[in-house]
């Protein structure tokens, strides 16, 4: 079983996450790593924040001369803004935030007490454990990538970039959705067998477990709801040489809990970010009197940011139902059980 935790705070030393069940064998490149964690922080609209942090991994555990050992590898995020014993309290929690459910719910004082942790900036962490699973996954075929499809309603290029540009201008933020591809990935990782073990299941779980994520379709989606099922569903064929195939992926996929072969596709829809330039209405939690939410260093859009994210949970969840299926604790023994299993199938 692949399974990693992550700790760390916004503007404490740095981003900490431990991933285990990663096979022995495998080569590990720190730069690759280093790529989807530059990537995270690209983007039209992005914040202050990200002039200053250089994101950059240091593998602490689990490789010997660049090779996992079998043993959990601890990945460690340097923060450059390292502040967090010296920054001012937060008394005004932000609608749409976690700040007050947070604060009510752990007993604190200080909003500043719940955001460090709720921030996206934990994000980083998890990009790190996505870009190891990443490695994985190219071992066997696997290709994953993302794109903007829209920002604040609008789906043409140079209108979305004028769109963030009018929020800038307002000081206000706009969100917006986007699409992961997963390609290479074989028929058969999942099961309809258990609902926590179906595949869809497990990727939108972990694709909405992204801060600022509202909501996540695959293949067509919300679209089914629209048409007949003689319109939607995926036709099946058979050629010599070629095997079974479709013409069609509205599945984008997967079927019944399992994939089937063919590109796995998912949409998330991520909301505008909560942290406003010109806040809105909120309470002082010291004085319960009205006022303004507080402001923070923040960005203006960052679906693009986003996608990137939920590219390394879609590798995660792909490279965790991988050795589900085909498990091992060498990847020689893995390598061989899958081209078996090719095999068979054909």
């Amino acid at each position: 079983m692949l399974r990693y935790l992550t700790a760390g705070e916004s503007h404490g030393k740095g981003l900490v996450a431990i991933l285990e069940g990663m096979p022995a064998g495998l080569k590990v490149d720190a730069e690759k790593v280093n790529h989807e964690l530059k990537r995270r922080q690209q983007g039209f609209g992005r914040g202050k924040r990200m002039q200053i942090e250089k994101d950059r991994v240091e593998i602490l555990s689990g490789l010997k001369k660049g090779m996992t050992l079998g043993s959990p590898l601890a990945l460690f995020v340097r923060n450059k803004d390292f502040s967090i014993e010296k920054l001012h309290a937060v008394l005004c929690p932000r609608p749409g935030h976690a700040d007050l459910a947070g604060l009510l719910k752990y007993g604190l004082s200080d909003v500043r007490e719940v955001l460090e942790r709720a921030s996206a900036r934990s994000t980083a962490a998890a990009v790190a454990v996505g870009a190891v699973c990443r490695i994985f996954l190219e071992k066997f075929g696997m290709r994953l990538a993302s794109k903007v499809i829209s920002i604040g309603g609008e789906v043409v290029p140079a209108k979305r970039h004028s769109k963030i540009a009018e929020a800038i201008q307002r000081r206000d933020t706009v969100g917006g959705t986007f699409e992961i591809t997963a390609s290479g990935v074989p028929v058969g990782l999942g099961s309809y067998a258990q609902p926590g073990r179906r595949l869809d299941a497990r990727l939108a779980a972990e694709v909405m477990s992204i801060p600022g994520i509202k909501g996540v379709e695959i293949g067509l989606g919300f679209g089914y709801a629209q048409r007949f099922g003689s319109e939607v569903h995926d036709a099946i064929y058979h050629a010599k040489g070629k095997g079974f195939f479709r013409r069609t992926n509205n599945a984008g996929g997967i079927e019944g809990g399992i994939s089937n072969g063919q590109d796995i596709t998912l949409r998330g829809c991520m909301k505008p970010i909560a942290t406003l330039m010109s806040p809105l209405d909120s309470v002082n939690i010291s004085t319960r009197k009205a006022s303004r939410a507080g402001v923070e260093r923040s960005d203006i859009c960052v679906v693009e940011s986003a996608g990137v994210v939920a590219e390394a949970a879609a590798a995660f969840v792909l490279a965790d139902a991988f050795l589900e299926k085909f498990g091992g604790d060498c990847l020689q023994d893995i390598l061989a059980s899958y081209r078996n299993y090719l095999k068979r199938i054909r």
